[in-house]
């Protein structure tokens, strides 16, 4: 990435900063990168009144599907946002729950359980781009397509962006800048943030295909295929020159993939091929498997890397270029959820709210995250590589366990990222601090409502579960920044709950804890997540 020329002192000083004035910003926020996790960050911000401009090296939304959906924790975010339905519908169904996942060469099978932890929702990478991008414009955000940032320098007050365009190089100054930039993040390397990890020596290569007319579909979705027989649907099948699976990803797509040791990156970088699928397919079962029209091939390698740090000064991290993970099926849970963390932070922070060290948070809670993501991914690895007979009696285990509910209900927890509880500020806290909210049936004077609905606007609210007025009063400095609401649960978990805008518990109140108590750690809670009081609340 290039350095700036003299417009940046010694000390990184911009010359009106040195001046004593304060510099005009082209925008709130720069995001750099219009893949999803850009394009959630635009939107949240604009939802907390923040204005952002997204710059995007392509000139047009790609229209090969990098992802064939959304699973995880990320939809129960949409559905607080009241999104889900806006998704649902742009994909012809609603989000349902995964009877099967892959997990280490084996298929964890949730189909058993009367409420399965991970749930889907069949929407390629496409048009969930297009429905973020809308959602991004429609909260003020501007995208901006065809612009390759070539540089970037901070001081005390802004970021500079050096940008080439269309029409020629240009600068942009903002508050933060935002590298949503993927995995090859121009914006980390300009940061100097380190990146380490390894490559996964295998090359994967995945076809969506109509199935050829030689094969014939069974019940339960296996084939007859000519010269191989029945092969059953969802397994995989080992050889030792690799894996070939398939599976469907609707009644009318089949998926077919492959998985071969090839060190580091494949020899050819450009598109794939029907034949060289073919040839893969060959090379792993030692035999011809017909393979129908093709609607997207792909290959990939799989990637364990986390940057060291998710925030240098004013340039922060997210998605791809914060985090890549040796499984597929994460990533993009994983980073939109770092946006929605990131967003209200940026907001406090750029509005002139946020506590001392908020914006901190954003590393330690997302990275705990990630780097969660990455130790059960890369325990996929190891049960997924090893073709010995150790091997298969280990992947024979992990199956038996997972015939049980509570290994299931665990693994399948783990893989959505609903398990995540973000370490608290403080010690001593409620066993909910931390934890992703849960969806209350409430019951207002109002009427009847839930947790979910009160987190659509994304606003801090205290939830008085127990009738209160103590904490309400303790409270009352706060109320221009925070909505305090009054409501009845049937088994109340708390007495009451303060939840943050990313729909995360950032305070409980023990039922019957005594009020002088209460309302102290209350005020706590308050002043570490929202700065101080609101000047004549």
């Amino acid at each position: 990435m290039g350095v700036l020329p003299s417009t940046i002192g010694p000390r990184g000083e911009a010359a009106e900063e040195r001046a004593g004035e304060r510099p005009a910003t082209d925008a709130d926020v720069i995001i750099v990168g219009a893949g999803p996790a850009g394009l959630m960050l635009a939107g949240e911000l604009g939802l907390a009144g923040v204005r952002s401009l997204v710059l995007e090296r392509r000139s047009r939304r790609g229209e090969i599907p990098k992802a064939n959906g959304l699973g995880g924790q990320i939809l129960e975010l949409l559905r607080y946002r009241g999104l889900l339905e806006r998704f649902e519908a742009a994909c012809g169904g609603p989000a349902h729950p995964a009877p099967q996942y892959p997990f280490g060469g084996v298929h964890v099978d949730f189909s058993s359980l009367p409420d399965p932890p991970l749930r889907g929702l069949t929407l390629p990478q496409p048009e969930l781009e297009r429905l973020l991008a809308e959602r991004a414009r429609e909260l003020g955000a501007e995208l901006r397509r065809g612009q390759e940032i070539v540089g970037v320098a901070q001081d005390d007050a802004a970021v500079t962006a050096e940008v080439r365009g269309p029409d020629g190089p240009y600068r942009l100054r903002a508050r933060y800048l935002v590298g949503c930039d993927g995995g090859r993040s121009t914006v980390r390397d300009g940061a100097g943030i380190p990146f380490p990890g390894t490559v996964c020596p295998e090359v994967n290569r995945l076809g969506q295909l109509a199935p050829h007319e030689s094969v014939t579909r069974l019940d339960g979705g296996d084939l007859d295929v000519p010269g191989l027989g029945r092969m059953r649907a969802g397994s995989f099948t080992r050889t030792d020159r690799g894996v070939f699976g398939f599976g469907w990803l609707t009644p009318e797509t089949l998926l077919v993939s492959t998985a071969e040791d090839e060190s580091g990156e494949p020899a050819d970088d450009g598109p794939m091929t029907l034949t060289e699928l073919g040839d893969s397919v060959r090379r792993v079962l030692g035999a011809e498997f017909p393979l129908g029209e093709p609607h997207r091939l792909s290959r990939y390698t799989l990637q364990a890397r986390q940057a060291e740090r998710y925030r240098e000064g004013r340039i922060l991290l997210a998605g791809d270029a914060a985090h890549l993970f040796p499984a597929t099926g994460v990533g993009l849970n994983a980073g939109l959820l770092d946006t929605v963390n990131l967003a209200w932070k940026l907001a406090a922070d750029v509005q002139g709210w946020a506590p001392p060290g908020l914006l901190d948070t954003y590393h330690r809670e997302r990275h705990f995250a990630g780097a969660r993501t990455l130790k059960h991914t890369l325990a996929q690895v190891a049960l997924r590589r090893g073709q010995d007979p150790a091997a298969e009696a280990l992947r024979d285990v992990f199956l038996e366990l997972f015939a049980d509910e509570q290994p299931l209900l665990r693994v399948g927890a783990l893989i959505a990222g609903s398990d995540i509880r973000y370490p608290p500020p403080r010690p001593g806290g409620h066993p909910l601090a931390g934890a992703f909210a849960p969806d209350l049936a409430l019951r207002t004077d109002r009427g009847a409502t839930g947790v979910a609905e009160l987190m659509r606007t994304a606003r801090p609210v205290l939830l008085d579960l127990a009738g209160r007025p103590d904490l309400r009063e303790a409270a009352r400095p706060w109320q221009g920044r925070i909505d305090v609401r009054t409501a009845r649960t049937v088994q109340r978990p708390a007495d009451a709950l303060l939840i943050r805008p990313d729909a995360h518990v950032a305070w409980a109140a023990a039922a019957e804890e005594p009020g002088d108590r209460a309302a102290r750690r209350l005020r706590e809670a308050l002043s570490d997540w929202f700065g101080a009081p609101v000047q004549g609340g």
